[in-house]
């Protein structure tokens, strides 16, 4: 079946109080690697690529400079993969726009096959940000595709979102908000971070979600609360890289239990990157420790150099360039490559099943409504949205 609206599994998430894990993937092997461990659990999946990963998708290595015709490309990239290995797939699958930088990146991604869009006008003034978020809503739900808005600004940095301090979501303007812009969901600032140096003990407040869900009841509103900046940074990964020889100091993420125990407060989608890029790059330095004839291939030995060259670095996307055919479109004509992509898929399946698990979304697949596009598209327009 095609990729369903996000909105499809939001209710799910709603309606029986879970959190579902949305997980970021910047090459086809993960997405790859994100549909089968879903799919051997047998939850729903909501695959994200954030606004510059599309760049980076399109072939831009540089990505923080990628333009919206980099961001056309690999947002059809992206969803040409998730669709080759998810159209046939016996669970339901989104496809989700992370952290859209303006109503361009948020139109480019719609038209490459997302079926979820964010638009982040979070550091814009509320008001502005209603502006800016509602034409975006209008725009999307005439096409079937949900969105997510931002309000409250998340401390850290995750590509182009920067901020030295957060800033608390205020719960009345949540209300206001989703009265005003007619989002699915909101990303809300309660005490995440983004990046891998959240800080030791960070204590989430929960009653921030519980107050914005409990309003958002009396109003009669749907809408669904989401936790940015949210990964674990399993220790014991980090503590692997930095035996591997890598340089990576101060990283600590959000408890399991505090992540567990706001999903029974209005938060029912949880986004999750850096664990992802943290197993992937030890699973890299591991193959290139055990296989050292590999750091002399002519197919991948530049990406030895490069992990070499930046032992603080745990984005992939550092160490990808030398393969970026295997990275856009799946190309694996070399035992080599195949390697590669053996380890970057078993890091995507080690991080993201434990959190299917710990998340409680085993099983919940059949819960989720296989709804179409053009079907979703009629409700909203039915319920003035």
């Amino acid at each position: 079946m095609p990729l369903v609206p996000l909105r499809a599994i939001l209710e799910a998430t709603d309606k029986y109080q879970y959190a579902q894990g949305a997980f970021n993937v910047n090459a086809v092997a993960q997405a790859k690697a994100a549909i089968e461990v879903h799919e051997m659990f047998r939850s729903a999946a909501i695959l994200q690529g954030a606004d510059l990963a599309n760049g980076f998708m399109g072939g831009r290595t540089d990505f923080m400079n990628a333009t919206l015709e980099d961001k056309k490309i690999g947002a059809k990239n992206i969803a040409a993969a998730v669709k080759q290995y998810g159209e046939s797939s016996p669970i339901p699958i989104a496809l989700h726009l992370d952290h859209g930088r303006d109503i361009d990146s948020c139109k480019a991604a719609i038209a490459g096959g997302y079926t979820s869009v964010m638009i982040d006008g979070s550091s814009l003034p509320f008001e502005q940000n209603i502006e800016v978020t509602r034409e975006v809503v209008k725009y999307a739900h005439e096409r079937g595709v949900t969105v997510e808005g931002e309000l409250g600004v998340l401390a850290g940095v995750e590509d182009h979102v920067f901020s030295a301090n957060s800033t608390y979501t205020n719960p009345l303007d949540a209300v206001e908000f989703f009265k005003k812009t007619g989002v699915d969901c909101l990303a809300i600032s309660y005490g995440t971070m983004h990046g891998a140096s959240k800080g030791k003990d960070v204590k989430l407040r929960k009653e921030i979600a519980i107050a914005v869900k409990e309003c958002l009841m009396h109003e009669g509103i749907f809408g669904v609360l989401v936790s940015h900046g949210s990964s674990t940074v399993p220790q014991y990964i980090v503590d692997e890289i930095n035996a591997l020889g890598g340089e990576i100091k101060n990283a600590y993420g959000i408890a399991l239990d505090q992540l567990k125990a706001v999903s029974k407060c209005g938060i029912g989608k949880i986004n999750v990157d850096t664990d992802i890029r943290l197993a992937v790059t030890r699973n890299l330095k591991e193959l290139f420790r055990d296989r050292p004839e590999l750091q002399k291939s002519e197919k991948v030995g530049k990406m030895y150099e490069l992990l070499e060259a930046n032992k603080s670095a745990f984005d992939p996307r550092v160490f990808l360039p030398p393969i970026m055919d295997t990275v856009m479109y799946g190309t694996v004509d070399h035992d080599d490559l195949a390697a590669v992509t053996g380890c970057i898929e078993r890091g995507v399946k080690e991080v993201v099943g434990t959190l299917i698990v710990e998340f409680g979304c085993v099983g919940k697949a059949p819960l989720v409504e296989r709804v179409t596009l053009d079907e979703m598209a009629e409700r909203y327009r039915k319920a003035g949205i």
